[in-house]
């Protein structure tokens, strides 16, 4: 008996040793080789159509204050609450707590600025994203993270013309590993891309598509500049083009009305063609970037609250 005792213990330390070994060799090349969680965690949200509608206001995450001004301003209360981090920018958890006191979700757009992606894929960042994971598992709940986005957009230092689209790949399937081997469950993968215009010089994104086994989720960026767009014309061609990748769900990710181009009719063709498209959702983008994104009006404020209290209750 002793003698059986004494092999499953050994046996039992060998099983470690390994583990740890396997661990050590896949994240080779780290200033400190990420530890694997013993206790991971899982949230999962739900892919319903019609589902979300959130928002970015200027200064989140280090101030809540826009959120609730927001509301104000349209009566919506957002459900998914975007910010964009710098690398090396650890997890806002405080902010996340916030959004979660108020039933909402945080989208996290991680960019890697001028950092190499064949650096990143290697594993020469593992302590920061290890230290990232291990903070997102901490916080439990889920957690939206999105990684370069807009990378087949020119003017990102990470994507078309500036950076591999393979390097891309290697470091996104680089990063969803690092985080699931360490048990931050709680993520939903958001690849971001921009529209397609061909003639702008914003090409098909297949060259980056990871892969479905690296995605949970695909959000496009695209904005009304003209009362003449429609959803179908701004966004038609590159959900078709992401259908010929993947059946995974999509949303907005990052959109908004020019007020020359008519804020309150756009707006009611945004909340069709997510209806039309069968889509989650999407992300208004309340601030000034190109041209001033926000809602400039009473009529505007009202156009949002309209759709979404349909939006919310989906009929025939």
């Amino acid at each position: 008996m002793r003698l059986l005792r004494t092999m499953a213990i050994v046996a039992a330390v060998i099983a470690g040793v390994t583990i740890s070994v396997i661990a050590a060799l896949h994240f080779q090349g780290t200033e400190k080789t990420p530890s694997v969680s013993s206790t991971p965690v899982s949230a999962t949200l739900p892919a319903t159509p019609q589902t979300y509608l959130g928002v970015y206001v200027p200064g989140t995450p280090d101030s809540y204050a826009g959120v609730p001004a927001f509301t104000s301003t349209t009566g919506v209360r957002p459900d998914v609450l975007t910010y964009y981090s710098g690398w090396q920018e650890p997890f806002r958890a405080g902010f996340a707590d916030a959004a979660a006191r108020q039933g909402a979700v945080p989208l996290v757009q991680i960019d890697p600025g001028n950092v190499s992606l064949a650096a990143i894929a290697s594993g020469q960042y593992d302590r920061y994203l290890g230290a990232y994971a291990a903070a997102v598992r901490s916080y439990r709940l889920p957690v939206i993270l999105s990684f370069g986005h807009e990378m087949n957009g020119y003017w990102q230092l990470w994507g078309y013309r500036h950076a591999s689209p393979a390097d891309f790949v290697a470091a996104w399937r680089h990063i969803v590993t690092l985080f699931r081997t360490l048990g931050a469950g709680n993520v939903t993968w958001l690849w971001t891309v921009n529209i397609i215009e061909e003639r702008g010089g914003i090409p098909s994104p297949a060259p980056w598509w990871p892969g479905s086994a690296y995605v949970t989720w695909v959000g496009i960026d695209g904005y009304y500049t003209k009362s003449s767009m429609t959803f179908a014309t701004l966004f038609g061609p590159t959900i078709v083009t992401v259908r010929t990748l993947t059946s995974d769900p999509i949303m907005i990710a990052e959109t908004g009305v020019a007020p020359a181009a008519g804020q309150p009719g756009r707006i009611a063709d945004l909340f069709d063609g997510i209806r039309t498209y069968g889509l989650l959702g999407f992300m208004w983008f309340d601030a000034i970037g190109k041209q001033d994104w926000r809602l400039t009006s009473p009529a505007a404020a009202a156009a949002l609250r309209h759709g979404a209290t349909a939006y919310h209750r989906p009929g025939p």
